[in-house]
Formats: C-alpha cells, structure tokens, sequence
C-alpha cells in the first residue's frame, strides 16, 4: 500500500473538525461521554517520563511533604487546559491560529519555533522513557532501545484514515494501565495513608530551604506542557456545535471533561511521588533520584517482583503515549501558525528523529546516567516555553471582541495572570538555579 502524501485523519485535526456529532436528544451522560476524549489526550503530557523524573526524586528525599506541590500544580493545569478548550470552542479557532492572525509575523514565527521545541522536548522525554522500559522489560542496552522507539510511526500509518474516537481510545487504554500499575504497586507497598494525606496540605515551611524549594518547581515545570494548549484549543472541535447554546453545553460538558482527565493526572503523579516515598524514603533510601534505580530497588523492598515489573509496564505506556499526541500537536502547529500540513508519518517521523539524535547521542556517550540527566534537560527546556504560550492565551480568552460573552470572567481573568506571574517567576527560577545563575 502506498504511504499517504497528505495530512489524514485522525492526526490532522482540520480533516476531523466536527465529526463527532453530539445529538441533542441524548441524556446529559451520554452527551458528555461523547465529549470525553480531549482532556484524556492532553493528560498523556501531565504523566510522562518527566514528571516520573521529578515524582520518584521528591518522595525519595523529601517523602510525602510535596504532595501539595502535585496538588497545586495540577489545579494550575486545570485551569489552563479549560481556557484553552474555552477558546476553541468559543472561536471556532485554535491558539496558534488566532496567533498567527493577530501577532506580527515575526512574532508568530517565533512562537511556531518555541512550540516545535516543546514537542521536540517531550518527545525526547518520551524517547528515554520508552528507551528505559525497553531495557528493563527484555534486557536490551539503551541505544537500542532509543531506535526502537522509531517504530512507533508504523502506529500512525496503521491508524491513517480512522476516526478520532479510535485514537482516544487507544489513549485511554495507555492512561488506564499505568493507573493500574500504580495501583498494584500501592497495594503492594502500604504507604502510610495519614501520611499521604498530610503531604497534601500546603506547607510553606516544606519548601523553605533550596532543595525541596528547587524539586517543588521542577514538578511545576514538568507538569504544565507548553504544546498542550495549542493541541487542546483544536481538538475540542472535533465536536459538532453550532449557536450560543451549544457552545455554551459544550463548553460545560468539556469541563468535566477535563477536570476527570487532569484529575486522573493528578492521582497518578501522586502515586508515583508516594511509592518513591513509601518505598525508598520510608526505608531510608533518600538518595535515589533515577527512573532506572528505583526500578532496581522496588522488588527487594516490596518482596516481589511484580512491583517492578509493573513499575516498567506504567513507563513504557507512558512513553508511547506521545506518538499520537505529539504527532496532532505537531500538525496543529504547523497548520495554525504557516498555513502547512504533511502527511502524518512524516510529521511523527521528524518529531521523533529529532528527539531521538540527543537521546542516542546521551546514552551512547554518557550510559545509563544520560537518562536522569536528559529528563531533566527537557523538562527545564519546557519551563522556559511556558510563558509563551500561556500569554496569548489568557490574552485572547480575556477580549471580549473576540470571545463575546464567553469571555473570561474578572475573577477567571485575575487567577489566570496571577497563575502567569507565578508560573513564569517559577520557572525563571529554575533555569537560573540549573544554569547557576542563581
């Protein structure tokens, strides 16, 4: 079969817009089972190999005192990830759309390049991940398993011309297994659950030394993914709405849907953080801070193998999960921001070979420690894109000649800047921290 030569569904939102058609004669559960989907897709970034990175060193050497940060963190998220469904919805555009409208094209240049870093960042989080959980699962070395992960654009040309539920199931069912490898790995465990609960109580005195202060932002800055609100402004429009009141139903509806999915994010960032906690901190073992040793660690404190095997399984579907998030973000950027579209398999094929060149590049040249180090690197490259993509949001969301009544509200509207000024103090912080300049 030859490959395609154009953008196809169900990687190119434009040739999915309005294909799931919700009618209006369906009870209120049925109708917002036919908008679950979109918040699942954009949750894959808040529990990548990244923030498996931050988790596993937090509840290592602080145990449960961070939780809180997970917590905050992942409500930021929430309310990011709504603005940016607002506006699809709203508008009927997307954030790098309406960019490249109303932004200089200098600036909208500069911004598609930003974006296009953030993929290529999470991807290459994604590519160690993957990599790892090669290793660990069939005993492969590392560079192999980094060009195994090249295999996954067979996913994307398999599933050309399918429709976009098909994709948000596979998603689902990524989401749903490392849930329950978490699960198993807590039931085998037995974290201290007064404990856990504690650890999510806001605490400044948890983070008023450099350390803990340091880790805490490093979760913030790989829980919010830059690219993730470009992709969440498209694919809520895979949605059929038309008028004021089906927009604002759709607007309620994918509400929910994104709090349950960021939600889930949230649970599972969290159990990663409190088996670390259970299992390293608790045992007195403060110093692990590699995705590979905690998975060395795990079967002799838990008395089993299972737990680590079930740990491994949790990261590979982690790192898999991007193939199809990566590759419509991707599109969506190229298509908002010049007018570009590219068959699918190639866009998911620059992506990953992208990301793959410094991830073979590390492994080989620095072993098994590269993996640490280069999650870091990606999450910190993320931070510093944040701002960019968060301004124009809040922004647009908040012009009234844009949005008309949607509009934000006062209140949305200062909670949104404040979480920007936050946000981006935070993160100027980390990479001054990272690079030594502070």
């Amino acid at each position: 079969m030859p490959l395609p030569t154009s953008a196809t569904a169900p990687f190119c939102p434009s040739e999915v817009a309005g294909s799931i058609v919700v009618p209006a004669h369906l009870p209120w559960w049925k109708k917002a089972l036919r908008f679950a989907g979109p918040g699942l897709l954009v949750s894959v970034g808040y529990m990548d190999p990244g923030n498996w990175a931050t988790d596993i060193e937090a509840g290592s050497r602080f145990g449960y005192r961070l939780l809180f940060v997970v917590l905050l963190s992942s409500l930021a998220a929430i309310v990011l990830q709504c603005l940016a469904a607002r506006l699809g919805i709203a508008t009927g555009r997307d954030l790098a759309q309406l960019s490249r409208d109303r932004y200089a094209t200098t600036v909208g240049r500069i911004q598609w390049g930003l974006a296009e870093i953030s993929i290529i960042s999470c991807d290459l989080a994604e590519v160690l991940g993957s990599a790892l959980a090669f290793k660990l699962l069939f005993g492969v070395s590392l560079p192999v398993g980094v060009a195994l992960t090249a295999l996954d654009t067979f996913l994307v040309l398999g599933l050309q011309g399918r429709g976009f539920r098909r994709v948000e199931a596979i998603v689902l069912g990524l989401v749903g297994t490392i849930g329950l490898c978490f699960v198993v790995q807590l039931f085998l465990i037995g974290p201290d659950w007064g404990a856990v609960a504690a650890g999510f109580v806001p605490s400044l005195h948890a983070v008023s030394t450099t350390e803990p202060l340091y880790l805490a932002i490093g979760i913030l800055g790989a829980t919010i993914m830059p690219h993730n609100l470009y992709l969440h402004s498209s694919i809520v429009q895979t949605r059929a709405v038309s008028g004021a009141s089906g927009k604002l139903a759709a607007l309620r509806l994918t509400r929910i849907d994104t709090i349950c999915s960021l939600g889930l994010a949230l649970l599972i960032n969290a159990a990663i953080l409190v088996v670390a906690a259970s299992a390293f901190h608790g045992t007195g073992r403060t110093d692990v801070a590699d995705i590979g040793d905690a998975y060395k660690l795990l079967a002799p404190i838990a008395g089993t193998t299972v737990a680590a095997i079930a740990f491994a399984i949790g990261l590979f579907a982690s790192g898999q999960s991007s193939t199809f998030t990566g590759t419509i973000a991707g599109q969506v950027i190229m298509d908002g921001f010049l007018r570009l579209k590219i068959p699918c398999w190639q866009r998911r094929l620059i992506t990953r070979g992208l990301a793959i060149v410094p991830a073979f590049i590390g492994v080989w040249v620095m072993g098994d420690r590269a993996v640490g180090e280069l999650l870091v690197a990606s999450q910190v490259v993320l931070s510093v894109q944040l701002p960019f993509a968060m301004y124009p949001l809040i922004r647009f969301t908040s012009q009234r000649d844009l949005m008309g009544e949607f509009v934000n509200t006062r209140p949305v509207a200062l909670v949104a800047w404040l979480l920007f000024v936050v946000i981006s103090a935070a993160n100027v912080w980390l990479v001054a921290q990272v690079f030594g300049l502070a």
